[in-house]
């Protein structure tokens, strides 16, 4: 009898992927696409291609093209506010120095990018025609609204200042206004500032609006 030949030891296993693990991988080739060309670039064939799957695995994992894009947008804003907001479980820190990291994490690298500012715009574009979208938008920006007053309660009660809840909630959307807009100049326009100028800026105006000093740190 002629012994049989060994199986090839070249031969790879086929490893199936882990459907979370695939979910994501579209995700982020949404992200990567819309960053780069827009909302129009992101079709459905370029994000296949991008994340090396079949338009049929896009429908297995998302109800429509308006789906994937919403689980994006919310992956892409709940990663934003987990960056901008870290430095406010820094408990071994004070309350305002706490705050100054969190307008600094705002206004620099990695939340604050051209890349970030290109999201940004494509997905707000979206808003009129894509309730999943809206529901995202609203809900990303109140967390990230009320963990700032959060923040903002904790900085003036340490100097003993005792704030009614109605005048916390406007302090607190006034400086969130402020942090958006100088985020928006530094993303669009990053030859136009250094982003110590923007941090700088963001401190002082913050602290001046809430009577803190906050750019000694």
């Amino acid at each position: 009898m002629t012994d049989q030949p060994p199986p090839s030891k070249s031969r790879r296993a086929f490893v199936r992927e882990a459907p979370e693990t695939r979910r994501a991988a579209l995700i982020q080739a949404a992200l990567e696409l819309i960053g780069e060309a827009g909302y129009r670039g992101a079709t459905t064939r370029a994000i296949a291609e991008r994340a090396g799957v079949t338009l049929g695995l896009i429908r297995h994992h998302f109800h429509s093209k308006e789906d994937l894009i919403s689980a994006a947008y919310d992956a892409h804003m709940s990663a934003m506010s987990d960056l901008s907001l870290a430095p406010a479980e820094r408990k071994d820190l004070p309350p305002d120095q706490r705050l100054a990291l969190v307008i600094e994490a705002n206004l620099t690298p990695p939340v604050m990018s051209e890349r970030n500012v290109t999201l940004w715009a494509s997905f707000i574009a979206q808003i009129p025609n894509e309730p999943g979208i809206r529901t995202t938008h609203d809900r990303t920006y109140l967390s990230f609204r009320d963990r700032l007053e959060a923040l903002i309660a904790e900085t003036l009660s340490a100097q003993g200042r005792a704030v009614p809840a109605d005048e916390l909630r406007r302090l607190a959307t006034s400086c969130n206004a402020l942090i958006d807009g100088l985020w928006l100049e530094g993303g669009a326009c990053p030859t136009g500032l250094a982003g110590d100028d923007l941090v700088a800026m963001g401190q002082d105006r913050i602290g001046v609006l809430l009577g803190v000093t906050l750019n000694r740190f």
